[in-house]
């Protein structure tokens, strides 16, 4: 169990050794800890300390359809990191299911459509609904804007964006993109979309496009899918189509080749068109039958790669990071329930990740709050 716990952090004894110089012992059942160094040891290992009294290891699985494939193989075991962040956001969104019961409407719109609809009209369905529209695109200066506006708008339709890419605020347990992109948890009065923000900006607009689809489906979901991967997954493969059209309709995007005589068509330009990454473009041409599947991997991945040496920007203020790691929406609910005594601040305190008073007061100021 001892090792098990170690494996299940993706710990290796190396990096455990100096805190606990008996673990080789341990693991090899030559010598036992004791109690307190027990405690040490699954607060380390992020183990609930009953696990390790267990004759052999739980069954972990994600509590929503698991949708993530590898070389088109479903992937067999989720992370730690996974695991608790979407045990976390179910936390969050059972209280704020409840907050939003008796302060709000249900959302009508989750499990809206279904597969036997069109694709084009389904896109333009949630299109309407967020007020995405190309005319309001071309007044933002550039995509990553429209990536923030794109957020903004779920967010003012009642649908909780968690943007994060580690584990509550811990900066040391970061979330891998590989193994998942997002994850979308449908529910009639707190729909939830978390994006993985350890991926690339560009990829983030896609896959918030993606769990869009799973919310106006009603279905919970978590993929790795991206805007080049042409996924076996029937529901997969059409919340793709759909999530392409959403954000670049095809027959605004047919014009726009015409204009450029066809095959050639600069993916920048396009993509300053229509404030979408180039990733996005890269598919419609796909989509369209300008680039060959060939062509279009080659070209995918060379940007991609473009894309992931373009350097990050500094963390910023804690507190608009934290707003958009939470979704601002749950944040201003949780604060205004917690100073008005409905919500325990210990609560408060473990749905947001912070501990400290004056973080959760200067918090409740940037939301303007206090």
């Amino acid at each position: 169990m001892l090792r098990w716990a170690r494996e299940r952090a993706d710990l290796t004894p190396e990096q455990l050794v100096k805190r606990f110089p008996k673990l080789g012992l341990w693991e090899r059942g030559d010598s036992v800890p004791t109690f307190k160094q027990l405690e040490n040891f699954a607060k380390a290992t992020h183990t609930p300390i009953g696990y390790l009294f267990l004759t052999e290891p739980p069954v972990e699985q994600i509590p929503i359809p698991d949708f993530r494939t590898m070389d088109r193989r479903q992937l067999a075991r989720p992370s730690l990191n996974l695991l608790e962040t979407v045990f976390l956001c179910q936390q969050r969104q059972s209280w704020y299911h409840e907050f939003a019961k008796t302060h709000e409407a249900p959302r009508t719109f989750v499990g809206s459509v279904s597969r036997t609809n069109s694709i084009e009209k389904t896109a333009q369905k949630i299109r309407e609904a967020l007020g995405f529209d190309l005319a309001e695109r071309a007044a933002c200066p550039t995509w990553a804007e429209v990536l923030r506006r794109f957020i903004a708008q779920a967010d003012a339709l009642g649908i909780l964006v968690m943007c994060s890419g580690v584990v509550l605020n811990n900066n040391t347990r970061k979330l891998d993109p590989h193994e998942f992109r997002g994850f979308a948890m449908a529910d009639d009065y707190a729909p939830l979309i978390f994006i993985n923000d350890a991926d690339t900006k560009a990829a983030q607009m896609f896959t918030l496009a993606h769990e869009l689809v799973h919310i106006w489906l009603g279905q919970s979901a978590v993929s790795n899918v991206g805007a080049s991967d042409m996924s076996d997954n029937e529901v997969e493969r059409w919340c793709n189509q759909v999530a392409a059209e959403l954000l670049v309709p095809m027959k605004e995007f047919a014009a726009e080749i015409e204009k450029t005589k066809g095959s050639k068509s600069d993916p920048s330009a396009l993509a300053r068109r229509f404030k979408v990454s180039t990733l996005v473009i890269l598919r419609r041409l796909l989509d369209a039958g300008k680039l060959t599947r060939k062509a279009f991997s080659l070209a995918y991945e060379d940007e991609l790669r473009r894309l992931t040496d373009v350097p990050k920007g500094s963390g910023g203020d804690f507190y608009l990071t934290q707003a958009t790691r939470v979704s601002k929406r749950f944040a201003r609910a949780l604060v205004s329930s917690t100073l008005e005594g409905q919500t325990l601040f210990r609560d408060a305190f473990h749905m947001l990740g912070i501990s400290k008073v004056a973080t959760f007061q200067e918090l409740g100021r940037s939301l303007e709050l206090r």
